[in-house]
């Protein structure tokens, strides 16, 4: 029997954890090192190591003949899918829901106020003493529509709420009702983009929403208006923004870029009206304690033979 459990963090780091003797498992420490700690054949439980690429991510999983979860310590689990051929059936696939909620939206609401308040204008004046005054577009009063209703969707409109805006909608996969209001499916996105101010992207990057922001989505949202992008990079056709930022029509506020990291030279850094960052919507001091918690939690209910949380999928 395979009791291994391969994990980013030592355990006694995790408090919490099932004591490795009582549960009759061995921890293993993995950060995505060049060799591994023990021999993959006898992991049972996956941990992926975060931030560390998807060629890590998936480099044990052709010999990890008899792992049963698979772990991911991100929101989005596409990094993965490349690997999950060399999966025996019936392994389950968990991601980290609940564990970067809070640090995504803080920063897609810090992005939107940094651009529409001219934030990033001020940076530069400040370095060559010029005072830039005068007035901002404000939150405040702004259509928003967030596309990607899922547990981070949520958590932006959290933070939204106390900023006056005028309208959130809300677009999922599929519609649904909640306490706030409809979520619409994508199928009604045509109608919806011409009233937004500012469109959110938080969906997972799937086969439906990979390059869903091309330019014909683009050319549909008014003028004027601010696309954050807080998913992942390929569901915005890069070349398309480009043309549209180029024309000054609209603005962007990018956590994720396709490609990423984004080399240098490349147009999209000198495009005007676009604030970037370096896809650190989960990367805060928030991240350790939630993910620690998420893993203690699922190794828990592993232990006991309970139903772990958070599957996606379960290979077939």
């Amino acid at each position: 029997m395979t009791t291994d459990v391969w994990l980013p963090y030592a355990e006694d780091e995790i408090e919490g954890l099932p004591r490795a003797a009582e549960a009759g498992i061995n921890y293993r420490l993995w950060d995505g090192g060049a060799d591994f700690p023990a021999d993959p054949a006898d992991c049972a439980f996956y941990v992926v190591p975060y931030l560390k690429g998807p060629e890590v991510a998936v480099r044990p999983l052709p010999e990890m003949t008899s792992v049963r979860v698979v772990q991911t310590l991100s929101a989005g689990v596409d990094q993965m899918r490349s690997g999950l051929q060399h999966l025996a059936p019936g392994v389950q696939l968990c991601n980290a829901k609940g564990v970067h909620e809070a640090s995504t939206a803080e920063l897609t609401l810090a992005l939107i106020l940094a651009s529409l308040r001219g934030i990033p204008r001020f940076v530069e004046g400040q370095r060559q003493e010029d005072w830039r005054s005068g007035f901002y577009p404000a939150l405040a009063d702004k259509s928003v529509l967030i596309i990607g209703y899922g547990s981070i969707g949520s958590a932006i409109e959290d933070r939204l709420a106390p900023f006056e805006c005028a309208r959130v909608a809300r677009v999922a996969r599929s519609a649904r009702a909640t306490e706030r209001g409809p979520v619409h499916p994508l199928a009604e996105l045509p109608s919806l983009l011409p009233d937004a101010d500012v469109v959110i992207l938080s969906t997972p990057l799937t086969d439906a929403t990979r390059g869903l922001v091309g330019a014909d989505f683009l050319a549909r949202m008014k003028d004027g208006a601010l696309l954050v992008n807080v998913a992942r990079g390929p569901v915005v056709d890069t070349k398309a923004l480009l043309a549209e930022l180029e024309s000054g029509r609209i603005t962007a506020a990018l956590d994720v870029t396709d490609p990423e990291p984004l080399p240098a030279g490349h147009p999209l850094w000198q495009a005007p009206g676009v604030l970037i960052s370096p896809h650190v919507g989960g990367s805060t001091s928030a991240f350790q304690p939630r993910a620690k918690r998420l893993l203690a939690a699922q190794l828990t209910r592993y232990v006991a033979g309970e139903p772990l949380g958070n599957v996606v999928l379960t290979t077939e």
